[in-house]
């Protein structure tokens, strides 16, 4: 509509233009911007505007978590000719959101070498190799990203997973500080995994305050809360690591605190707890019956120490 009503205003200016130049001398063009075709440099202005502004969108978007609508609207800025390296990440981005980690790659790594986007593109194929647990590969693209830009918190925060992975404690506590500390960042998620690498260190007192702190600022984090369960549990608190809330898998929460007291080294708390799972959900319940089984043999070796390592009972954001 707006773009018609300028329309219909141009001829009365052309009119008093022409009676202007038949009455007098010749005059220069006093709207040279309603003629002129536009330069290449304006073109160029006007399609990096539009690039910015469905980046923008795009961009809010993925933050939260709204993807179909991401989708859509790098398919449109797609279809309108519009391009950029920084639709081209949060294409690669996109795709790291939806799991599809190998597909990433090859959209990500077509503009690494651009140094507008380098880091991120970095931080996305670090990320992408991280989840397909090629570790080496992350660690490298990771510690890169963040040498290029210090405030990346995402690759801060995979990148403290992988010092996880080397059980490279020093590291792992530095990188999450850093990702903590970086303007934007999803503290809830980092938070979480810096609690998950107290819980891999057999220190449970440490992880639960940063997993009481983790659902403080998203309620809606089950890892967090299966986590915040399984430091719970390693510390005897069997009664408030079994209660499950609304929505949960009460089930899954058993066998997870089935498996902490096995660990802990009370087994006919484990054995209780791991058959009470299984009567919920069936004979079909293999984690549950391997933990149970699990339990069995450690008592009756008569281990007398837990297990250093905890092991991968949930999701690690």
């Amino acid at each position: 509509m707006r773009n018609l009503g300028v329309m219909r205003s141009l001829p009365a200016a052309m009119l008093v233009l022409a009676a202007s130049i038949a009455a007098g001398p010749t005059l220069s063009n006093p709207f040279p911007h309603l003629f002129s075709k536009p330069s290449q440099a304006q073109k160029a202005a006007a399609s990096s505007g539009q690039a910015d502004a469905w980046a923008e969108q795009v961009r809010q978007a993925l933050d939260e978590r709204r993807l179909v609508d991401a989708g859509n609207m790098l398919e449109k800025a797609r279809l309108d000719g519009v391009k950029s390296a920084e639709l081209t990440v949060l294409g690669g981005e996109l795709m790291l959101a939806q799991g599809r980690f190998a597909d990433a790659l090859p959209t990500l790594r077509a503009v690494e070498n651009d140094p507008t986007v380098r880091p991120a593109a970095l931080e996305g194929e670090g990320i992408a190799y991280s989840e397909m647990g090629k570790s080496d590969l992350a660690f490298t693209d990771l510690k890169q990203a963040t040498v290029l830009e210090k405030t990346r918190w995402r690759a801060w925060n995979a990148l403290g997973r992988e010092y996880d992975v080397r059980h490279d404690w020093k590291n792992a506590k530095a990188a999450y500080t850093e990702a903590l500390a970086a303007p934007g960042a999803n503290q809830a998620i980092v938070l979480n995994n810096r609690g998950y690498s107290h819980l891999l260190q057999n220190q449970p007192e440490l992880a639960t305050p940063d997993l009481v702190a983790a659902l403080a600022k998203d309620p809606d984090l089950k890892a967090a809360r299966t986590n915040l369960r399984i430091a719970m549990a390693v510390q005897g608190e069997y009664d408030r690591a079994a209660t499950a809330g609304a929505g949960d898998d009460r089930a899954a929460v058993l066998n997870n605190v089935g498996l902490a007291a096995a660990i802990r080294g009370d087994y006919r708390v484990a054995e209780k707890l791991l058959t009470q799972a299984i009567e919920i959900k069936g004979d079909n319940y293999e984690r549950a019956s391997d933990n149970l089984q699990l339990a069995k043999n450690l008592e009756a070796r008569m281990a007398t120490q837990s297990p250093n390592v905890i092991p991968t009972l949930n999701d690690h954001p």
